[in-house]
């Protein structure tokens, strides 16, 4: 019996790469939340950060905007992280049901502490690929996100 044969449960075997996405994904989540846990944070807490260190003083909708994230779990995450100290959230001059995010100081200190985070994740990630790889896979990720994304694109078939 072959390796990969012994790699897939025979249910996935007409969707090997999509098992190996979620078992990369999975690895890779899990990895990271170990890394975040030691910063005091939660999955995606560091993706509202690096957010705000872009543009602080943000709308929670722009926010939940640009990481792709759900309205509950965008919301849920604020609160946590205002809880902590992080940022603060107030109502919009403009419109009082706009909650305008800003950082704290202690939410800024957080930016050095993430980008190490985020380049010691992609050490190890990369490990053992060269840079040709490191840019293929970047490019086949991409176009996986894309399909996925756009699912009113005609099926490719079989060359």
């Amino acid at each position: 019996m072959s390796e990969s044969a012994n790699r897939y449960p025979t249910t996935v075997q007409e969707g090997r790469l999509s098992y190996a996405v979620f078992q990369l994904a999975r690895a890779h989540r899990g990895y990271a939340a170990s890394m975040l846990r030691d910063m005091n944070l939660h999955p995606g807490q560091e993706l509202l950060l690096m957010q705000l260190y872009e543009k602080d003083g943000q709308t929670q909708s722009e926010l939940l905007a640009s990481v792709g994230l759900d309205h509950s779990t965008v919301s849920k995450s604020l609160r946590r992280m205002q809880d902590a100290g992080l940022l603060t959230r107030e109502p919009a001059e403009h419109d009082r049901r706009a909650m305008i995010v800003r950082l704290t100081d202690k939410g800024r200190d957080m930016r050095k502490p993430i980008a190490a985070m985020w380049a010691a994740l992609e050490e190890i990630s990369v490990r053992g690929l060269d840079s040709e790889e490191i840019e293929s896979f970047i490019t086949v990720a991409s176009n996986i996100e894309r399909a996925i994304n756009d699912r009113s694109l005609p099926p490719r078939t079989a060359d």
